[in-house]
């Protein structure tokens, strides 16, 4: 079984520390090509005056997604990576965005959300055409597809 596989066999994202800590593989890396997908996030007006860029950016970091492209937009890529994103940027009323969320933690009205982010890989490719000429995004190498760290 592949590095992907062991991930996802032990319910872990690709790219995500097992909740434990325990001893074992770490997963990181990027899923097969087959399975890449890229998703648009926006940081909006508010939280740029909030400073919050950072931040936002940082929680994708830690999920194991790359950052292939942004112009104060962010292009993000991983294996199921609409889906998680839609999950860690929460609901777009704060006031019933989970707690741990991007917007259940940062955001202080539902017109001040923090970010956006696609809802299909549909609309995301839509989305990064907009904003974004094929060559403006990175084509990270492949050499990081199939990474197992031990404890």
């Amino acid at each position: 079984m592949g590095s992907l596989g062991r991930c996802l066999s032990r319910g872990l994202l690709w790219g995500q520390l097992s909740p434990s800590r325990a001893p074992g593989p770490r997963c990181y890396g990027s899923a097969p090509p087959e399975l890449q997908e890229k998703t648009l996030v926006l940081v909006k007006p508010d939280a740029v005056q909030r400073r919050l860029v950072g931040t936002v950016i940082q929680r994708f970091e830690r999920r194991g997604f790359k950052l292939v492209a942004m112009k104060l937009l962010q292009v993000w890529e991983g294996y199921n990576v609409v889906r998680s994103t839609r999950a860690m940027v929460g609901d777009t009323d704060s006031a019933v965005a989970a707690a741990g969320t991007i917007r259940g933690d940062l955001s202080m009205h539902v017109s001040r959300n923090v970010v956006h982010a696609s809802d299909s890989v549909e609309t995301a490719q839509r989305e990064i055409s907009f904003w974004f000429q094929r060559d403006e995004l990175v084509a990270w190498e492949s050499g990081d597809q199939d990474y197992t760290y031990g404890p």
